[in-house]
């Protein structure tokens, strides 16, 4: 073996064992940044941060269901409003725009005045648990954005919603 080979051979055992300090990322291994964190810590904007639009869609839930025609908010969809009225309380820096959504039964206007109703009942709900109106916005997309497309009751109930989409939230 010649001496470059020797010097390029020792430089590069070297350098690779220069990567192998398993603790340089902390102690957790470097899973810090990823996943749950070290002991079941809070990793910031994940699904476990109480305060993330990711906890508040997976753990709280961002939508309501609704029965054929109808705009009353139920008791199901009550409690899930309740969660998102106590959520939206705590995390003042967000907004909401609220989606009305209908089943593709019916006529284009009569969907986009429903899934408004829907929307707009949504509303006041929260702004009844001391939510702002002025962080609340509402839209209705009717039947034009289904969730679900076949021609049975089964897609057409999970079209029959209103969704809470968080905005904002992203100073700090």
């Amino acid at each position: 073996m010649t001496l470059k080979v020797k010097i390029l051979l020792l430089v590069a055992g070297l350098a690779l064992a220069a990567c192998t300090n398993p603790d340089r990322f902390g102690a957790d291994g470097g899973a810090g940044g990823i996943g749950g964190g070290a002991g079941g810590a809070i990793v910031p904007g994940s699904a476990n941060d109480p305060t993330s639009p990711a906890y508040f869609n997976q753990a709280i839930g961002d939508r309501v269901l609704f029965a054929v025609d109808q705009s009353a908010v139920t008791d199901e969809g009550r409690v899930v409003l309740d969660g998102q009225a106590t959520w939206l309380l705590t995390n003042t820096d967000f907004t909401a725009i609220i989606e009305g959504h209908a089943d593709e039964q019916g006529t284009r206007e009569y969907n986009v005045a429903l899934g408004a109703r829907r929307a707009n009942a949504v509303r006041e709900y929260l702004i009844s648990k001391g939510v702002a109106g002025n962080r609340l916005r509402t839209v209705s997309y009717g039947k034009e954005r289904p969730i679900e497309i076949c021609s049975n009751e089964a897609c057409y109930a999970k079209n029959r919603r209103a969704v809470t989409v968080l905005a904002g939230g992203l100073t700090g």
